[in-house]
């Protein structure tokens, strides 16, 4: 019913937007995960495409993403295993765009990495994608033009298999971002002119003060000497931070609170994306246990943990068994701690649950490192990384590299910074067997990774080394043989994690489980590690194999692999 008082207010509000002659904004694009309507016969999914970029409120402030089919994120796409798709995209911006569908074995033309696979999709034009699925799980995908992914372009894949292991009630894709209202480029210039424009927790006198008081002079000065000569701090964990990145799920920032809704004793199926470009979160969800049955789309004998590192496009599935009527809250707290995305698993959409309090950040340590490698050998973890050795490690990389690690260690049992401590169970490399057993043979030959950096002029490099030439440079493939296996050994000479993605093969994670061990798309690369996969070169072609944080990917971490 409409009262005089009412009228009189809904008047004076409309009469205020006359008199500052602003207009309520009308917006055409929808947040939020959408799943995408498909047309499929008995051997065919077919699906449209549309690419535009849109304005669209995100939290309190309006940005500018780019949208598919009007929705950012873009849609959830679902497929079967065995069928093929059809995907005609089009193209309605200004400027080119591509597709990469992240963890799929495809046909190397239908990879969708412009200038390597195809030429891209030029302004105002369609292309079609078509080829068989050949796997089940979850994946995603995203544009691989310039930064076009920090804008939004990318969305979930859901793969049917033909017959479901698990049970459960409800099934929810769970997608981790970032998104700043910054132009990426702009971003990226200013790492370029100092790589610690957006890091707010940097170390003070009055940190090394307590060094002093805690490790005595001489052990302080020397560490901050030796932090000083690689020109990086031991708080450079992420070079992107809260300070100008907002944290979503699904789309949604924490105040939005995305909710998940359950009935106590289901068992409910997260499946975990992060699609963020340059973030790694730790994820948990306060008061319930997470039993992780999927890794990068393939199935692992279950593991059940408190909470888990999930490095940039890396996928963790999850079931989790609520037995209270409560609101459970999903916590994503970035790496270095400066921020979190945020949502509820909760049995009413008006019930939502409170924000657990963030931790404080912890300092990278090279006597930590070091007392975990005691730990190692105490634990007789060698055999996790057994045959794992470097062909060789160079005495420089020139201006490329600040520091060359001429010790790499075998962590695939470590957590990581800020998590080795934790009273709570974390998920590990160590702790990933696959499900089913893969035939297993020897290497035919090994090929040698580094990833090197210069944070000061924010450089990130790929050099290889096959026994033979030591190279980085792009228009120099690295070379293998259609049929034969090959060993990567990748050592990490910085002290920042590198989510390491290999296009259009499995890597098999050497983690001493022989016939067992995991196969996965991306590897999370911690510093001052050595860690070993194997590759079976059985896709012809060009395949793009790069860091996964995208401003080290567009500033040289990025080689092709040629398999002919």
């Amino acid at each position: 019913m409409i009262t005089r008082r009412n009228f009189i207010k809904s008047s004076i509000t409309l009469s205020s937007f006359a008199f500052l002659n602003k207009t309520i904004p009308v917006y055409g694009a929808t947040r939020g995960l959408k799943v995408l309507d498909r047309y499929e016969d008995e051997h065919t999914i077919k699906y449209d495409l549309v690419i535009r970029r849109e304005e669209l409120p995100i939290g309190i402030k309006e940005g500018r993403p780019i949208t598919v089919n009007g929705n950012f994120p873009a849609p959830l796409l679902r497929w079967k295993e065995g069928k093929e798709v059809i995907i005609d995209v089009y193209n309605e911006m200004d400027e080119p765009t591509s597709i990469h569908w992240h963890g799929i074995l495809l046909p190397n033309s239908m990879d969708g990495v412009p200038g390597i696979t195809f030429d891209g999709i030029p302004p105002k034009t369609k292309f079609r994608y078509r080829f068989p699925v050949k796997q089940y799980g979850t994946y995603w995908y995203h544009s691989h033009t310039g930064l076009q992914e920090q804008l939004g372009l990318y969305g979930a894949i859901v793969i049917e298999p033909k017959e479901e292991i698990y049970q459960y009630d409800r099934d929810y894709v769970v997608i981790l971002s970032d998104w700043t209202f910054e132009d990426p480029y702009d971003v990226l210039a200013k790492l370029k002119k100092w790589d610690g424009y957006y890091n707010y927790q940097k170390r003070t006198v009055f940190n090394f003060f307590d060094d002093i008081r805690k490790k005595g002079f001489s052990k302080a000065f020397s560490e901050r000497l030796m932090w000083s000569k690689m020109r990086m701090s031991p708080r450079d964990l992420l070079d992107i931070t809260g300070a100008t990145y907002t944290y979503l799920i699904n789309g949604f920032t924490p105040e939005e609170d995305c909710k998940f809704i359950f009935k106590p004793n289901e068992k409910i199926r997260l499946r975990f994306i992060n699609m963020s470009s340059a973030t790694i979160f730790d994820v948990r969800i306060e008061g319930l246990k997470m039993k992780v049955i999927q890794a990068d789309g393939q199935y692992i004998q279950p593991v059940e943990v408190d909470e888990f590192r999930i490095g940039i496009a890396e996928t963790y599935d999850v079931i989790v068994n609520p037995t209270e009527l409560k609101a459970y809250p999903i916590f994503a707290e970035v790496l270095d701690r400066s921020g979190y995305a945020k949502a509820s698993l909760t049995y009413s959409e008006k019930v939502s649950a409170y924000t657990p309090e963030r931790r404080k950040v912890q300092d990278r340590s090279m006597g930590h490192h070091n007392m975990m490698h005691m730990m190692n050998k105490h634990k007789k973890m060698k055999n996790l990384c057994a045959d794992c050795e470097p062909l060789k490690i160079p005495d420089s990389f020139g201006v490329e590299a600040t520091m060359v690690n001429k010790h790499p260690r075998c962590r695939l049992n470590e957590a990581g910074v800020g998590l080795d401590h934790n009273k709570r169970k974390v998920l590990t490399y160590a702790d990933l067997k696959s499900l089913f057993p893969f035939k297993r043979r020897k290497y035919d030959r090994k090929i040698d990774v580094h990833l090197v950096g210069n944070m000061e002029r924010y450089v990130w490099k790929m050099y290889t080394y096959d026994g033979n030439q030591l190279t980085s440079k792009f228009e120099e493939p690295i070379k293998a043989k259609y049929g034969e296996r090959v060993r990567i050994t990748f050592i990490n000479h910085t002290m920042m994690e590198h989510p390491m993605h290999l296009h259009g093969l499995w890597m098999y994670l050497d983690n001493g489980n022989g016939e067992f061990n995991p196969r996965k798309h991306t590897v999370l690369v911690k510093p001052g590690e050595k860690l070993c996969v194997e590759v079976d070169m059985d896709a012809i072609g060009n395949w793009a194999f790069h860091c996964h944080i995208l401003y080290h990917m567009e500033t040289g971490m990025f080689r092709v692999l040629q398999i002919c």
